[in-house]
């Protein structure tokens, strides 16, 4: 039989409850219910990878297009646009998620982006495309806070980063949706040259509107619920869920759980975040600014540049990008996928400092080998291939630090405020600072910024060794205990 509501929450006088629901989604095992979380949400991950990949693969066709002329800058301009509507949509989304729930903001930011990627596709000049990216980036920043704090808060403790590495390894499924639909749709045979671009950004708005019914189902976060005094509905979602877990065979342990005392609130202040997180977890800032930072500047700069590199370099042309842009997603979707249990059984702060290591140490070997022209377009595709291997399960363990290493409250906050300021440090003029540096058509040029990426990578490896945060197979709740929690003498 359910546990009763009565058991899950006993309510105090005024805004103090004691609870045990986050230790019962903790002890759950993996099931239906978590897998069908992740297809719901995260499904962001696959669009962001869908909408960098097609940035990438159109380049030429928007250089080549009769109505916009793009040039390399232009290119390099259009993933800053991008770049800086998700970090701005971060922010502005993820104070909302705290404040509001995650359910409410998932939906606003899944049809933010379905709206602008589909508005995409109907630009006529540098202009409106710069408009339209910025606005489908703001939708991908907001999913990123609503989908990983929801995500983290109902997986069990013991694969939170197993999890939370795969599901951001899909970003490369929509990698390999992206690099395929080019493929297909720049084949000058098939479309005319001003309309295959145009269609490829349709891929993104045809999978928002099928995933977005998927979202009906669920629930709001328990843990976020608890925090807001809706103590009841969260119980009832947790024995829900427990329900389907008994009806499907499953026995749940009856041994004791750990409760927790929470003061309730309708929101956090601002003063109360900021002081949350550079204060009182200073130290856990610095590591996740060092791990954003670096993580951002080195993808961004080098995905958004990718079909540039080989088109101005190796001479492939523009509607044969996406053979190459295949082999490369696969590599990076591989990384989290089987590095991904590392993360939990070896450790968090060994495997984030060894893959951000591995990740610059190997671009500076393949940078060299490149400026020295000897590499040709399929040893260099090889290199990427291992190199992102590594780096992303490294970017994959970023989000995963920033989002479990915050209490609860300021969560999705955190997530956004990390996520904007990395990638407004090394995200946003990466695009731009490597379109000018292929535009020299100097390879000694292009190697200069792989080693500006490596150099940030190296240096997170090393900050995260030193001051990272054990939190494998640990609660949310003990590796930063809620802003709202109350010891048992208060």
């Amino acid at each position: 039989m359910p546990e009763s509501a009565a058991a899950a929450v006993q309510e105090k006088p005024r805004t103090v409850i004691e609870t045990d629901l986050p230790a019962r989604l903790d002890r759950l095992p993996w099931g239906r219910f978590h897998s069908l979380i992740v297809v719901a949400l995260g499904v962001t991950w696959l669009l962001d990878g869908l909408e960098v990949t097609l940035a990438g693969a159109v380049a030429s066709a928007l250089k080549a297009s009769p109505t916009l002329h793009f040039s390399n800058t232009d290119v390099g301009l259009t993933g800053s646009a991008y770049i800086l509507g998700a970090v701005l949509g971060a922010l502005g989304f993820g104070w909302l998620t705290d404040r509001l729930g995650r359910r409410k903001l998932f939906f606003i930011t899944l049809t933010l982006y379905l709206a602008a990627t589909a508005a995409t596709a109907l630009s006529w000049n540098l202009a409106s495309f710069l408009v339209f990216r910025f606005l489908t980036g703001a939708g991908i920043g907001g999913e990123y806070t609503a989908i990983n704090s929801t995500i983290q808060e109902f997986t069990p403790a013991r694969v939170r980063g197993w999890t939370d590495l795969g599901i951001n390894g899909t970003f490369w499924v929509g990698a390999g949706l992206g690099a395929a639909g080019s493929l297909v749709l720049l084949d000058p045979h098939l479309l005319p040259a001003d309309w295959g671009w145009r269609a490829c950004f349709f891929i993104g708005a045809a999978l928002a509107l099928a995933i977005l019914p998927m979202r009906a189902w669920v629930p709001e976060s328990p843990r976020w619920l608890l925090t807001h005094g809706e103590a009841h509905e969260a119980a009832t979602i947790v024995e829900t869920i427990e329900t389907r877990f008994r009806n499907s065979g499953h026995r749940l342990a009856d041994d004791s759980l750990g409760r927790l005392r929470l003061r309730t609130r309708d929101h956090t202040p601002l003063g109360e975040v900021f002081h949350a997180i550079f204060t009182l977890h200073r130290r856990r800032a610095l590591v996740g600014l060092s791990l954003m930072t670096a993580q951002a500047f080195f993808y961004n700069a080098i995905f958004f540049t990718y079909a540039l590199v080989l088109t101005d370099f190796y001479r492939v042309p523009g509607d044969h990008i996406g053979w190459y842009l295949l082999p490369f997603a696969l590599g990076n979707f591989l990384g989290p996928l089987l590095l991904g249990r590392l993360f939990d059984v070896i450790g968090r702060r060994r495997m984030i400092a060894a893959t951000y290591a591995l990740s610059g140490i190997l671009l500076t070997v393949s940078g060299y080998l490149f400026e020295q022209n000897l590499l040709d377009v399929t040893t260099q595709t090889v290199a990427w291939m291992v190199i992102f291997f590594f780096a992303s399960a490294a970017a994959s363990s970023a989000y995963l630090t920033v989002s479990e290493s915050f209490p609860l409250e300021i969560r999705a906050l955190a997530i956004a405020v990390f996520y904007a300021f990395g990638t407004a440090l090394g995200g946003i003029a990466g695009p731009a600072f490597f379109g000018r540096l292929i535009d020299t058509q100097q390879r000694s040029e292009v190697f200069t910024g792989y080693l500006v990426g490596s150099a940030l990578m190296v240096g997170a490896a090393v900050v995260a060794a030193i001051w990272g945060v054990d939190a494998e197979r640990k609660s949310l709740e003990s590796v930063a205990a809620p802003l709202s929690a109350l010891s048992d003498d208060e």
